[in-house]
Parts: structure tokens; sequence; C-alpha cells
């Protein structure tokens, strides 16, 4: 590895690039209009401007504060009572709970060239609420999306015999790729579930056939 490289995910290192603006003697004579000026709306209209002054936040949530656009000192803010500026400031809601996405089911060809459909549930949360925020616009769309296609690569490498008979291993390696991608998004994947596998049904006969005619032999 070269010294002193850069070992930064790619958007990290964009981010980092990117100039932050607000710092000039123009933005913070804005800055401080705005402040008076929303002081003084929620003077005039109080004891209404509460409703826009507290936020409460549950107790499975945390939230994000942004200030005229930027996050406020990187920080989350806990459940409870938050108190915030408005028209200045800006609160987003983070849901820590374990979340539940249903795969639709996936035509697959496995490593023998057998079509079979595969449908799974993926489980997973935030670990990262900042970077689940600002690191991509829908999370749960984006994570069934590459949970879809990862189904489909993943299974492609196994044999119908090893899919029928070594689901908990694809599970597990299916779950590692998958938490390896979204971490960058901010989530943990906690478990991945095979709800359903489905083979043609001229496959499901002729199985259904040779099943029997084993049981014939067995009876004789």
């Amino acid at each position: 590895m070269e010294i002193g490289s850069d070992n930064r995910h790619p958007l990290t290192r964009i981010r980092s690039e990117i100039p932050h603006g607000g710092e000039g003697p123009e933005a913070k004579i804005c800055t401080a209009v705005l402040l008076v000026m929303s002081v003084t709306f929620c003077v005039l209209i109080f004891p209404l401007s509460l409703f826009l002054i507290v936020k409460v936040i549950k107790q499975y949530e945390c939230a994000i504060l942004f200030k005229l656009g930027r996050i406020r000192s990187n920080k989350i803010q806990e459940p409870g009572v938050l108190l915030i500026i408005p028209c200045v400031e800006e609160v987003i809601r983070v849901d820590l709970r374990t979340k539940v996405i249903a795969v639709p089911p996936q035509e697959v060809i496995s490593k023998d060239s057998v079509p079979v459909h595969v449908d799974a549930i993926i489980y997973y949360h935030v670990c990262d609420p900042i970077t689940s925020v600002t690191g991509v616009a829908n999370l749960q769309l984006a994570t069934g999306r590459l949970a879809q296609t990862l189904l489909r690569n993943v299974l492609g490498i196994y044999t119908l015999t090893e899919i029928l008979d070594q689901r908990d291993r694809i599970q597990q390696n299916l779950q590692k790729h998958l938490d390896e991608a979204t971490i960058v998004w901010g989530v943990k994947v906690e478990r991945v579930e095979f709800k359903d596998v489905r083979l043609p049904q001229t496959m499901q006969r002729a199985m259904a056939a040779e099943a029997e005619a084993a049981r014939e032999a067995r009876a004789k």
C-alpha cells in the first residue's frame, strides 16, 4: 500500500473535499437577520409558537438537527424534548427500530441451469443516523433493490441441490454481502431469511414421480 494513500470511502472523500459555505461575513449577516426575524415572529404569536419550537423525540427515535441546511455540530439528538428555532433549524427524525423488507420473488438461474423463484425477508436497522440521512435518499427502497440484485447474483453460484440443502449457509453469505454493501448508508443488516424456494412445475412433478417410485421400490 502506498504511503499517504487515502483509504476512506469515495463518498466520504468527496464530501470532505466540498467547500463549506456560510463562513463569509455576508452569510453571517444573513443568519443573524433570519434569527432575529424568527425570534420576533415567535414572540408575536406566542403561545402558538410553542407548536413550532417544541419537538418531542420518541424513545425509539433520534433526531438530526439542521441549521440553515447544515448539520449542527454533527451530534445526534437523544429522545426527549428538543427546542428549535423555526425557519432557521429543521429536525429530521430517524427511526432506530428494526425494519423488515419483503423481497418479491426473483427468478434465479442456478449454477446447473435450473430456473427457481426465490423470495426473501430482510431485517435491518439504522446504525449511523447521520449517514443514513445524508448518504441515500430513500433508504428502504435502496436496500430492497440492492437485496434483489444480490439475491440473484449470490444464488447463481450455487447448484439447485445446494440451494435446497444449504439454505442456512447461503442466507449467511447473502447477509454478509448485503451488510458490506449497505454499511456505507449507515445500515446494519441483521438477518436474511428465504421465505420460499419454488421449482418449475415440470421439475416438481418429476421429483414427485421419482419419490413415488422410490417408495414403491422400498415397499417391494
